[in-house]
This record gives C-alpha cells, sequence and structure tokens, in this order.
C-alpha cells in the first residue's frame, strides 16, 4: 500500500508540474462556459421568459429574466463540473500511457508491487486531481455569483454537490484507466480524450437541452451515465432557482422544464429516483475495476 501511494503522489506531482495538461484538462469547461455566455445562456433564459409570459400579463419581466438567468447559471455550473469530472481524469491517466510508451510501466510490473496497487496508484491519483479541480470551480462560481449579487448555494447542497463530484470523478476514473489499458501511444490517447472532450457536451446534454434532441438520440443519452451524473448535480443546484423562477405558476410547468432540461431524467415513464442513479454509478465504477483487473491479470499471462 505504501508503494501504492507513492505512486498516486508521483502521479498527482507529474500532472502538477505539466502545465500544458492542467489547461487542457479544464479546456471543456472553459469550452462549456464560453459557449453560454456567448449564445446558449441568453437563448435558454429567453426561453423560459417566453414560457413563463405564458401563465400571466402581470408578471415582472425583469425578475423573470433576472431569475431565469441565475437558473441557466447554476444549470450550467452542474455541466461544468459533470464535464470536469471525465475530462480531467481521462487527462491524468494520460500519464499511465507515457508510463507505458517509455517503459517506465513495464519496471513496475517487476516490481514486488502488486498490479492492483498499480491501478489504485493510478485511479486514485486520477480522482484525487480531478476532486480537487472541481471543487476550485465549485468554490470559484460561488465567489462569482456573490460578487455579482447572485444567490450563493447554501451549505448543505455544497456538500452534497462535494459527494456527487466524489462519485462521478471515481466513476470516470476507473473508467479512464480501463481505457488506458488498450491504448500504446500517446498521440492515440489525446485523439480519445479530444473525442471525450467533444462528445461530453452532448451526451450530458450541456450543449443542447433534452427538448431539442430527437426522442431516438435522447433515448440512448438516458442509458449513459454521463446524463444521470449532470441530473444528479442540476437538482442539487436548480433547486432554489427553479422554485423562485416558476413561483405563482402550476407546479406542472417546473415539472417540465427539469425533464426538457435533464435535471429529471424520465425512463419508462417514472423519474429515476437518486438513489438509483447514485446506486448504478457507483456500480460501474466497481465494475470498471473488476474488469481491468481480470484483463491485467490476462495479460500478465500473456507476458510470461
Amino acid at each position: 500500500m505504501r508503494a501504492a501511494m507513492n505512486l498516486v503522489k508521483r502521479n498527482i506531482y507529474i500532472f502538477i508540474r505539466d502545465r500544458g495538461r492542467v489547461i487542457s484538462s479544464v479546456l471543456s469547461m472553459l469550452i462549456v462556459l464560453g459557449l453560454m455566455i456567448l449564445f446558449l445562456g441568453d437563448m435558454n433564459s429567453q426561453d423560459i421568459v417566453t414560457a413563463l409570459e405564458r401563465f400571466g400579463r402581470n408578471r415582472d419581466t425583469a425578475a423573470d429574466e433576472a431569475n431565469a438567468k441565475y437558473l441557466i447559471s447554476m444549470w450550467t455550473l452542474a455541466g461544468i463540473l459533470i464535464s470536469n469530472t471525465v475530462t480531467v481524469t481521462m487527462t491524468a491517466m494520460g500519464s499511465m500511457i507515457e508510463d507505458e510508451v517509455n517503459m517506465r510501466l513495464a519496471s513496475f510490473y517487476v516490481t514486488p508491487v502488486k498490479r492492483l496497487g498499480i491501478a489504485f496508484g493510478y485511479i486514485f491519483s486520477a480522482w484525487c486531481i480531478a476532486v480537487f479541480l472541481c471543487t476550485v470551480t465549485l468554490a470559484v462560481s460561488q465567489v462569482y455569483f456573490a460578487v455579482t449579487g447572485q444567490t450563493t448555494l447554501v451549505w448543505t447542497a455544497l456538500l452534497q454537490l462535494l459527494g456527487m463530484i466524489v462519485l462521478n470523478a471515481f466513476v470516470y476514473a476507473a473508467i479512464a484507466y480501463f481505457i488506458a489499458l488498450f491504448v500504446h501511444s500517446v498521440g492515440a490517447w489525446n485523439g480519445i480524450l479530444s473525442i471525450v472532450g467533444t462528445l461530453v457536451g452532448f451526451v450530458g446534454a450541456i450543449y443542447l437541452p433534452m427538448s431539442v434532441l430527437p426522442e431516438s438520440v435522447a433515448d440512448i443519452l438516458r442509458h449513459l451515465p454521463v446524463l444521470h451524473g449532470a441530473a444528479m448535480m442540476r437538482v442539487v443546484c436548480t433547486k432554489e432557482a427553479v422554485e423562485k423562477t416558476f413561483a405563482g405558476i402550476p407546479a406542472e410547468a417546473a415539472e417540465v422544464f427539469r425533464e426538457k432540461m435533464g435535471i429529471t431524467i424520465v425512463m419508462g415513464d417514472e423519474p429515476v429516483s437518486f438513489v438509483v442513479q447514485a446506486g448504478c454509478l457507483l456500480a460501474l465504477g466497481l465494475l470498471m475495476i473488476a474488469a481491468s483487473a481480470v484483463i491485467s491479470r490476462r495479460k500478465l499471462l500473456y507476458d510470461r
């Protein structure tokens, strides 16, 4: 275990020392934030204001616009956090590919450290890096909301989000390690990272809300972990904002909004509960670790 922890420290140090890797790990966050500021944010908030106007002519349009923009900001925050858990873990796992290319990984395998310990070193380091950067992102977002005069999240919500960050980072660190077992060049890994960084915004219904996607595409997304991880965070981030924005109108309107924006995920005519989503994500992470262990064992037998 001590050797595995040393490997964790070493991987974290390598990541922090490489500024290019740090920048690329948050690139998807910057892309999502830029798109929301320049295009999608105003479009989505205006759609909310238009929908609210249908329920009464005496509504305060200025207040509705402010509430809608805040709601979309909180919705975007959840998307940024889930994107980071995916892309940061993938970027951090790049150290494993570099170690294999430079024959350092083979050196690790001939040491007394078990392969499970080596796997733990890579997975746990990627998990730590993702949790740290996501926590920093969450803290910066709260400072931004406070400076701009918007409502910040309460402590209970922040703790819930932190727990979701920990869970999702674990899942995607395990998935990243599983994928890395099949990749043997830095160029191939960078290519995969570019594809993942682009797709995560779509599969998490971040670039485009669920309401504008074809039903066949939306049905596929409902079976992917990214969407459920994003939905869990959106529930917490937007809870107060939704209540404030849709105050004074039928509750059904808020429920329709949650479903259309990927806050509530409906499968089989029933909303998927938080417990089911969290349980499935945890099971997926453990499954990836188990599958990685089997593949590593077979590789060891093959190498012999």
